[in-house]
């Protein structure tokens, strides 16, 4: 799909308008209302992210080295499903890190073949708009910022979920996490070093979507 086409930016600024009312009504006018929003998207995040397995399923495409629901935009979700309801602070850590050093570059760069309105174009856009969405309601409009250590802290879980998609990928002969092939990973040398290459990347981006927080964090101090 190219990434200047209409079907790729409407999805794009239908997410840019939803987070900017959302995130600017939850900061001046915080209240009830916020406790009903969060579990609503919650709710839409978990039910677009299962709509997945009866479609491949009722089209006799389902296979476990493709069908999981393992990516990391996928886990990310169900993570930020978890933070919207739970407001646990490494959940939201994990669903703000993920959700715009992962997710975001998902929704830049689509691995999609499909067209609107067919089935797998609603639901790649529904999924990762809401995921994204989810993260910058939980800490911009939620105000719920990640704490210090944040970024040592989503490295290693990071480096760990990682590790159990190798072994999966292994087992199944998948792609899971995208680390025999496809996306950034595969302008970063040839394997294994464009694991290394990729870690180094992930701890940069970490560091840099942490920066304004840390700021905060020191002023505060």
């Amino acid at each position: 799909m190219a990434s200047l086409s209409l079907e790729h930016l409407v999805p794009l600024a239908l997410l840019a308008v939803a987070a900017a009312v959302l995130c600017i009504a939850a900061r001046r006018t915080p209240g009830r209302w916020t406790g009903i929003v969060a579990p609503m998207i919650a709710a839409g995040i978990v039910i677009t992210e299962l709509s997945w397995q009866p479609y491949v399923l009722a089209n006799h495409t389902w296979s476990v080295a493709l069908s999981l629901p393992m990516q990391l935009c996928d886990v990310g979700g169900f993570v930020a499903a978890a933070a919207l309801v739970w407001r646990q602070a490494v959940l939201v850590e994990v669903a703000y890190f993920w959700g715009l050093g992962g997710t975001v570059q998902a929704l830049l760069t689509p691995d999609l073949r499909d067209h609107f309105p067919a089935f797998p174009y609603l639901q790649f856009y529904a999924t990762h708009d809401l995921v994204v969405l989810a993260a910058l309601f939980l800490v911009i409009g939620l105000r719920l910022q990640p704490r210090a250590g944040a970024v040592r802290r989503v490295f290693l879980i990071t480096l760990a979920f990682a590790a159990v998609m190798g072994l999966l990928d292994l087992g199944t002969g998948g792609n899971y996490l995208y680390l025999t092939q496809g996306s950034l990973l595969s302008v970063m040398g040839p394997w294994p070093w464009y694991i290394a290459v990729g870690a180094l990347l992930t701890l940069i981006v970490l560091t840099v979507l942490d920066a304004p927080f840390r700021f905060s964090r020191s002023r505060a101090g």
